[in-house]
């Protein structure tokens, strides 16, 4: 039975060549282009053989760990077609162990299997400078290809069994967005180290913390042996089997439960009443602000958008703070810079519709109806974030005066944010990510047109902030009393804008109203 896997793996790798010829051009294309890179990576570290250790050890520790995660991860994230799924082999009776030990070895037969294994022998001359690190090296070769095979076989049948539904795909998509962002500042961190300096320290020191780990300690256990550290060798090696271990026993429970319950479905749920359609006014407006409330809650679009906000004033305050920015000003961002991305996250509204915009032109929708209903979901979340955050802000900075610049800049930002939002996305629309496409795909057009219409509804809302800011740093500079005054001017002019904006607004979608149909059908 695993010859015949074998066999049924490597007639699959061979009917590729039988497809169209541009498919095998680029399958031709990839094989080269993989050869190179694994002529790179043999070549590179059977050099390291002749390298100092300090410059050895983290480059094998380092970039090994970052090949392993690569194939838990990646999986994940990106999906995989698996051709020899197990739920195929559910109707033969094949018996378990017997086809996870067929499946394991058919694994094997793979051009990132074959560039690991060479790999593995390669990592062995690197370490050949010292008797008891060429002894752990000649298993650590065994155990490369099977720690990627097993790490790749378990993640890709979790993604096929778990993340197969639309849903589940979505919110892996937005997770694997907040992730980035989250270890953006890590990157930011980076590029502060002074690298002439004190580069070598800091690589080291990542790499001692790598070799620790399941991914790193197969690679560190030689490299260590090298530098005369045996008990933490010995200590390496035993966590790399045991990692091999628990990814066996792992990948051999997926199996089991994947030819015992085949098809993956989610729960089924029940509803009751109309949800925010009763919970809104029967008005036109109120209508619309509760098929908006749906949206925010339930289209991946602006989940993605509500999750992101957050996220955002971290990835910049990381920054500052490392540059030796105190902790009074940067309590001063991140409520204003919440405020500013949720008064954008609106500009192109009507383009996320797609061809559900025909009720609005169908049922003559007042444009004020449309403008308006459309915020009611930014407002309920905007204004709360808006006075509480600005609350422990002032707080954190350390002079409750400050509270009214933050929440006169922060206010201001939203409000005309949310008006501009309404006169563009009525006058300007674009090309969005389609209604049940992955959130961070591209749409097919817009191009230099997209970017610019971000840019310049962004870059409006802050060139009409500057005179809250000015008198906010009056304040902060000057004279206390001056906080009030941005307090005054932020509220009052953010409020007429937003009603300016509104009015606007509604009087361009009542004029082109058709034309925004035409433009979401073809775009559809």
């Amino acid at each position: 039975m695993v010859a015949h896997l074998l066999r049924l793996r490597l007639s699959l790798f061979a009917n590729n060549f039988k497809r169209s010829p541009w498919q095998v051009v680029g399958l031709v294309v990839g094989l080269l282009y993989g050869g190179i890179m694994a002529v790179v990576l043999l070549g590179g570290l059977i050099a390291l053989r002749f390298a100092p250790l300090d410059i050895a050890r983290p480059a094998v520790v380092l970039g090994g760990a970052l090949v392993l995660i690569g194939a838990l991860v990646v999986p994940l994230l990106m999906g995989s077609d698996d051709d020899l799924d197990p739920r195929r082999f559910a109707l033969f009776g094949i018996p378990l162990d017997r086809l996870v030990r067929g499946l394991f070895l058919a694994g094997l037969v793979a051009i990132p299997s074959v560039v690991l294994a060479l790999a593995g022998i390669a990592q062995i001359v690197t370490w050949s400078r010292d008797p008891l690190a060429l002894a752990l090296a000649i298993p650590v070769a065994a155990l490369v290809p099977l720690a990627w095979v097993l790490g790749a076989r378990l993640t890709t049948s979790i993604a096929s069994l778990f993340l197969s539904t639309r849903r589940a795909r979505e919110w892996t998509g937005i997770i694997a967005l907040l992730l980035v962002l989250m270890v953006s500042p890590v990157f930011v961190l980076l590029g502060q180290v002074d690298w002439s300096e004190d580069g070598a320290d800091v690589v080291s020191l990542l790499a001692s913390i790598a070799g620790w780990t399941p991914f790193g300690a197969v690679w560190a256990a030689p490299a260590d042996a090298a530098a005369g550290l045996v008990g933490p060798a010995l200590l390496k090696l035993l966590i790399g089997l045991a990692y091999v271990a628990l990814l066996w026993f792992g990948w051999r429970a997926m199996v089991a439960r994947m030819l015992s319950a085949p098809d993956h479905e989610g729960a089924a749920k029940e509803y009751s009443g109309l949800g925010w359609f009763d919970r809104m006014p029967g008005t036109p407006t109120g209508v619309i602000a509760a098929r908006s409330f749906v949206y925010w809650l339930r289209d991946p679009r602006y989940r993605a958008s509500l999750l992101v906000l957050p996220i955002v004033p971290i990835v910049m305050i990381v920054p500052l703070a490392v540059s030796g920015v105190s902790t009074e000003v940067l309590a001063l961002i991140p409520v204003p810079m919440i405020a500013l991305f949720l008064g954008w996250s609106l500009h192109d509204d009507v383009a996320f519709d797609s061809t559900a915009f025909w009720m609005h032109v169908a049922s003559n929708v007042t444009g004020r109806a449309d403008r308006f209903g459309r915020l009611v979901p930014a407002l309920t979340i905007g204004l709360p974030v808006v006075l509480l955050g600005s609350v422990v802000s002032a707080w954190v900075h350390g002079d409750w005066s400050v509270l009214g610049s933050i929440l006169g800049v922060s206010l201001f930002t939203l409000l005309w944010g949310l008006g501009l939002s309404s006169v563009m996305s009525a006058a300007f629309p674009y090309p969005v990510v389609r209604p049940g496409d992955n959130p961070f795909t591209q749409p097919q057009s817009g191009g230099g047109l997209t970017a610019l219409l971000q840019s310049l509804t962004f870059l409006g809302t802050l060139v009409a902030a500057v005179p809250v800011i000015v008198l906010a740093a009056l304040g902060l500079f000057l004279d206390p009393g001056w906080h009030v005054a941005a307090l005054i001017v932020g509220a009052v002019l953010g409020g007429a804008s937003l009603v300016g904006g509104v009015v606007w607004g509604a009087r361009i979608f009542e004029r082109r109203a058709p034309e925004l149909l035409a433009f979401t059908i073809k775009h559809d």
